[in-house]
């Protein structure tokens, strides 16, 4: 039995396909509004995906079993029953007609006299009524039952208590003028792109806020995306105080259950605001008049499975179908949004100052190398650094340290013969993590874990070491060298479980933790007035990686990382570690100069032809074998040549991909690069299309942001 989703009157039935009956017609009316399916049909076709696929990612989880929906079980007082009671109040003796009620049943019809909707059953119990009592009730016809459906609630866990919205709280002049610039824009209620291009701290946030009142006063919804799930709770507990119940939240971590009850509440039209992650763009909104991307620039906007979508995009596109104002705000952009601001396609408006004209963090850099010759090749946390924590924990100060990598080490390797611990199903090392019964070694890919032995397995040799560090690593250290500060991690090892990473936040909030150790989840969007020190471990981690976004992502996290200090009254300081402290993405970061790197990285982009200089397909084709993989991949190639002749546009590859394996796996790549996407996607549909029994081993990405 599979569920479907009419979305037409055209069977897209092969030649051969049998139909088969329908067993079941789910919905009188349409599930997902219109204009959601409409917005499917884009996405399928934007990013060459199936529109099964699409409308899958629109569709809340658990949508189509029962469990999804939870119910309980109410108790409420028959007119029968409240006769005895009255006869019983009046006379206490019951005529015949009227059976009396026990004094236990008396004192149950008393309770529910009180509660002319009735009362569950959990409510009851919590009284002590038991069910035996109320089941006899029900028999002699003095009370009946009823099942009624119930919304869990995900705001219990989901917001930060202390985070409210104050209504009367000064602007600055330069939020002032952003604010009028935007509400006009609202006012027009037609399609308009915004650019709120806003240094660290220069309350984009209490825009969005302002605005976001303004467009609810004129009987419109509004649709604010953040990047991560981190961002979630601080975001949701602003506009729930803003808007009190008419807020809901979309986004993974919460249950299907949740997520679902959430979803009806939007269809419904219950709510005015709804807070999510990237797949709430396709929350049912009927009227949506304003939507807000937050940290624009984030790669968590990009789905990585199929349909490989871009919130961001897919955001802009469901402004226009709607009329909505759309609101990119971000303190780095993305360079294919700010060539957009600068090309006039998009208002620009910049906020310059922070709040309250608190001076941006002073940076430092360190130089690793000199490090290195001077206490040796194990250094992790350089002397500048150690000693400003020190520092910042003497005065009762907090402290963000980053390091964008997980684990204890990066691998495991014999100094004997050489041999490093690599996993099996993909082509790269185990990274080793510390756990109470020793270490364990894993692909953070596939997820392959094997105990590390205390020999090498080739030569038997006791000479096994770790290379490499990560975040545990660095948090095993700080509590060595700072045995009295309280010190935690966040990353994906360390908040697994449900409501870890809200409860951690909360107490850094509340100033119950001195040091956060963590990856780029503690980069951005956050606001802790009392951190003067951010540490920034390995800031060129991802300058060796084989992708033209490289710089930029550097860019982004270190602008970003230190964007997280000073926030309150006293001054802040970024102390940033590095190999390469030349590199010009470290040199502009260092001076929050977003223009200078935009101009530098743009020569880099336009003389290399990467986007936003050209638009650029990625398609990715796995096999069982290598041979076989490169064997679809040049004959999907051959098929495209006829049309890059024609358009044109350029071939590259099919070669190995960097990751050449993956979940046993092989993988090639090959690339399209030109100016007319359009005429590219069509290309590699058709090509597809001529290849049927190719399709599931071919991943195609169109605006790629990971080329790995």
């Amino acid at each position: 039995m599979l569920v479907g989703c009419v979305v037409g009157h055209d069977a897209l039935l092969g030649p051969e396909t049998e139909p088969r009956e329908v067993a079941e017609i789910l919905d009188r009316h349409p599930f997902l509004p219109p204009p959601v399916v409409d917005l499917c049909r884009w996405v399928a076709e934007y990013y060459v995906a199936g529109i099964g696929d699409a409308i899958g990612v629109a569709m809340p989880p658990g949508s189509r079993r029962a469990s999804s929906i939870r119910t309980q079980r109410v108790v409420a007082a028959t007119a029968h029953g409240l006769a005895a009671l009255e006869a019983d109040s009046a006379t206490r003796q019951a005529p015949p007609d009227h059976p009396g009620p026990t004094p236990r049943q008396r004192a149950v019809l008393e309770m529910l006299a009180g509660a002319p909707a009735g009362l569950s059953t959990s409510a009851l119990r919590e009284r002590g009524v038991s069910a035996d009592v109320v089941r006899r009730l029900a028999a002699r016809g003095l009370a009946a039952t009823r099942e009624e459906a119930t919304e869990r609630d995900p705001f219990a866990q989901a917001a930060l208590a202390d985070l409210t919205h104050d209504p009367a709280r000064e602007l600055t002049g330069e939020q002032v003028a952003a604010v009028a610039t935007l509400t006009a824009l609202a006012d027009a209620q037609q399609f308009r792109v915004a650019l709120l291009h806003g240094v660290t701290g220069s309350g984009k946030t209490e825009i969005y806020l302002r605005l976001a009142q303004h467009v609810v006063g004129q009987r419109r919804q509004v649709l604010l995306l953040v990047p991560e799930i981190a961002l979630t709770p601080s975001a949701a507990a602003l506009f729930r105080s803003a808007f009190g119940a008419r807020v809901a939240i979309q986004h993974s971590a919460l249950s299907d259950g949740e997520r679902h009850d959430q979803w009806q509440r939007i269809h419904r039209g219950d709510v005015d605001v709804v807070v999510g992650t990237r797949s709430a763009v396709f929350a049912p909104l009927a009227t949506p008049g304003l939507i807000i991307v937050d940290e624009e620039h984030d790669t968590s906007y990009k789905q990585d499975e199929t349909p490989r979508y871009h919130g961001r995009d897919v955001a802009v596109v469901r402004g226009r179908s709607a009329g909505a104002l759309v609101v990119l705000g971000s303190a780095t952009p993305s360079l294919e949004t700010y060539a957009n601001a600068v090309a006039g396609r998009y208002t620009h408006i910049a906020l310059e100052r922070r709040v309250l004209d608190r001076p941006l963090a002073s940076v430092r850099l360190v130089n690793m190398r000199e490090e290195y010759a001077d206490e040796g090749p194990d250094v992790v946390i350089s002397r500048p650094l150690a000693a400003a924590i020190e520092e910042r924990l003497a005065r009762r100060e907090q402290v963000l340290v980053l390091l964008n990598r997980r684990g204890y080490a990066t691998a495991v390797f014999c100094r004997q013969c050489g041999d490093t611990f690599e996993c099996p199903n993909c082509s790269v090392s185990l990274t080793v993590h510390r756990r109470r019964g020793g270490w364990t070694a894993r692909c953070h890919y596939c997820n392959y874990s094997m105990a590390v032995p205390k020999t090498c397995r080739k030569c038997a040799a006791p000479y096994l070491e770790h290379a490499g560090f990560g975040t545990e690593r660095i948090e095993q250290q700080l509590v060595e060298r700072f045995p009295g500060a309280r010190i935690r991690r966040v990353d994906r090892d360390a908040v697994r479980r449900k409501g870890a990473l809200t409860s951690v936040l909360s107490r850094f909030a509340a100033g119950d933790i001195d040091v956060l150790v963590g990856t780029q989840m503690i980069a951005k969007g956050h606001d802790f007035p009392r951190v003067t020190l951010v540490g920034v471990i390995s800031a060129d981690v991802g300058l060796g990686l084989a992708d033209f976004r490289a710089a930029e992502r550097t860019f982004q996290l270190l602008t970003q990382v230190a964007g997280r200090a000073g926030r309150g009254e006293r001054t802040g300081e970024a102390i940033v570690q590095t190999l390469y402290p030349e590199h010009y993405s470290i040199q502009v970061a260092c001076r929050q100069d977003y223009p200078a790197f935009y101009e530098r990285e743009l020569v880099y982009r336009r003389s290399m032809r990467y986007p936003p200089a050209v638009a650029l397909i990625s398609a990715l084709v796995r096999g069982r074998t290598f041979d076989q993989a490169m064997h679809t991949a040049a004959a999907l190639v051959r098929r495209l040549e006829p049309a890059a002749g024609r358009v044109p546009f350029t071939l590259l590859g099919p070669a190995p991909a960097p990751l050449a394996r993956l979940r046993g796996e092989h993988r090639v790549q090959f690339f399209l690069k030109g100016t007319r996407r359009v005429a590219m996607r069509e290309a590699v549909r058709d090509a597809l299309a001529e290849m049927p029994e190719a399709r599931k081993r071919v991943t195609v990405d169109v605006d790629p942001l990971n080329v790995l």
